[in-house]
């Protein structure tokens, strides 16, 4: 089953829960997250009460096309709710936007037989999703494997031991990348879903790490088994899932919710400087406040730039995301926004100084801001996009930049 309308930029019309702007829809999720953030991330406890909302606002739904009861959103619809998100909690956002990440991916890939059980209960807001694509000793490539699935022809075995799953405790489904059965190589990848009603899913390590607190990506033991028709794609089928649908919706959506975080940071600092307290506090009439002011709003400006054209390109009919020039900049923007988001809210904590940006209690949350996006260069490394970006720079000649 291939749904039109996931990726494309040609949404279709509005369905039942379509009456209430998506934009609307994720201030109101964002007002909830705000509320629980910084109790959230002082306890490293998922956002149990902001993913509530968001089931309930049907944007689980968001990338679920109208005719299951979703909202037939697109990848900028997914890009401007994450940044919203982002504002005040950038592990809501991250969670959100990889639950998209998958919806997208059974949206388009899965046999008819499983998108008619299984996206109704998604646009419902009923199943949260999470993703296992880690492997001990192997990271987060996604495009190998060492766990073999076993098949009888009408049930599939799943073992999987995974050291980061993000949400895993409170997912609903998963899905995850398994070795085709032997004698397939480790780079024959399946996609499978499961309910995680069909599961015995465990955690199987602890969660007490720098910043993205709530994300609550715990390591996780998982087994059961599941339908023959629960495969995604056919067995080893991964690889053309991940470069059309997985990797654009997940950098997409990583980038996004960066930026939202970094922008909503910024946002803090301006309308501090426009109050009079403010403005004597962060000398915000001197030359040097306004030029540092300036370079990262460019910066941030540049992120926001490069996802819209990143955007337009993967969503463009016809387009060739497999082409050297598109992979180049969908890795770069990862990197991109990574790295100069993390960057921008460093310098805003300097530019804030030690009470208002390097204290926990600031109300700028500069602090946070800051541990959260320092995971973004490590969350699928940059030095790995990097190497490819660097063949693929050889391979392109001519240079097509721009």
């Amino acid at each position: 089953m291939t749904v039109t309308g996931t990726l494309s930029g040609n949404k279709p019309p509005a369905g039942p829960r379509g009456d209430t702007p998506v934009s609307a829809r994720a201030a109101a999720v964002a007002q909830v997250a705000a509320e629980h953030a910084c109790a959230c991330d002082e306890r490293a406890e998922f956002p149990v009460a902001a993913l509530t909302a968001l089931r309930d606002s049907g944007l689980m739904g968001l990338l679920v096309p109208c005719e299951y009861g979703g909202l037939g959103g697109s990848l900028r619809d997914l890009s401007e709710v994450a940044a919203v998100l982002a504002g005040p909690c950038l592990s809501t956002a991250l969670i959100w936007a990889m639950h998209c990440q998958q919806a997208a991916t059974i949206a388009g890939y899965a046999e008819r037989a499983l998108g008619e059980r299984l996206l109704p209960r998604i646009a419902a807001g009923e199943v949260y999703l999470a993703s296992v694509t880690t492997e001990y000793g192997k990271g987060g490539h996604l495009l190998s494997c060492h766990s073999p699935l076993a098949s009888d022809g009408e049930w599939l075995t799943v073992r999987r031991d995974a050291p980061v799953v993000t949400g895993g405790e409170h997912a609903d489904g998963f899905l995850i990348t398994m070795q085709a059965p032997p004698p397939s190589p480790p780079s024959a990848v399946t996609l499978v879903y499961a309910d995680r009603g069909q599961l015995e899913a465990t955690a199987s390590g602890g969660w007490n790490p720098m910043g993205m607190r709530a994300t609550r990506s715990i390591a996780m033991t998982l087994s059961g088994r599941v339908p023959a028709d629960q495969v995604i794609g056919g067995q080893g089928g991964f690889r053309p899932i991940a470069v059309a649908t997985f990797i654009p919706a997940g950098h997409i959506g990583w980038a996004a919710a960066w930026l939202g975080a970094a922008a909503g940071a910024l946002r803090g600092i301006v309308a501090t400087a426009r109050r009079p307290a403010g403005r004597r506090q962060l000398k915000a009439d001197s030359d040097s406040f306004r030029h540092e002011l300036a370079r990262i709003r460019i910066d941030l400006d540049l992120v926001g730039s490069l996802l819209q054209r990143v955007i337009a390109e993967v969503e463009r009919p016809g387009a060739d995301i497999e082409a050297a020039d598109c992979q180049l900049r969908l890795n770069g923007l990862k990197v991109a926004a990574s790295e100069l988001c993390f960057s921008a809210v460093n310098r805003m904590i300097q530019l804030s100084g030690l009470r208002g940006g390097y204290m926990r209690d600031s109300p700028l949350h500069l602090e946070r801001t800051f541990r959260d996006l320092r995971s973004a260069s490590l969350n699928y490394a940059n030095e790995r996009l990097l190497s490819a970006n660097g063949l693929l720079t050889l391979m392109d000649r001519h240079v097509r930049v721009g």
